[in-house]
C-alpha cells in the first residue's frame, strides 16, 4: 500500500517530555500511520518540513481499557515516531 506524505505524518505530538527533548536534543514527536516504517517517516518529515533527519525511533502505543457506564471498551492503538534532526535545525510547528 502506497501512502501519501500527509497520510504518513498525521499530527505532531505536544507533551512536556517532548518539549524538553526539542529544546535539548532537536527531537520532535509525531503520530504516524500504523503501517509506516522508519524510512517512510524519515522521507515524509524531510519533504514536508524541509529539514535533514538523523534518526527515527518508532513505537506502537497500545490502546487503554476504558469504561463508559457499565460497558468496557478499548481506545484505539496508534504509532508514535520520535524524529531527531541534525544540529541547528528546527521545525516550526506553530504555523
Amino acid at each position: 500500500m502506497k501512502l501519501n506524505l500527509y497520510d504518513i505524518v498525521m499530527e505532531p505530538l505536544s507533551t512536556e517530555k517532548l518539549s524538553k527533548a526539542t529544546e535539548t536534543a532537536s527531537q520532535y514527536g509525531f503520530r504516524v500511520h500504523p503501517e509506516a516504517n522508519k524510512k517512510e517517516v524519515k522521507a515524509a518529515v524531510e519533504k514536508i518540513f524541509n529539514v535533514h533527519v538523523e534518526s527515527v525511533n518508532t513505537m506502537n502505543v497500545s490502546g487503554k481499557w476504558r469504561r463508559v457506564r457499565y460497558h468496557p471498551g478499548q481506545t484505539v492503538a496508534w504509532k508514535k515516531a520520535i524524529v531527531t534532526l541534525k544540529k541547528g535545525e528546527k521545525i516550526d510547528l506553530t504555523k
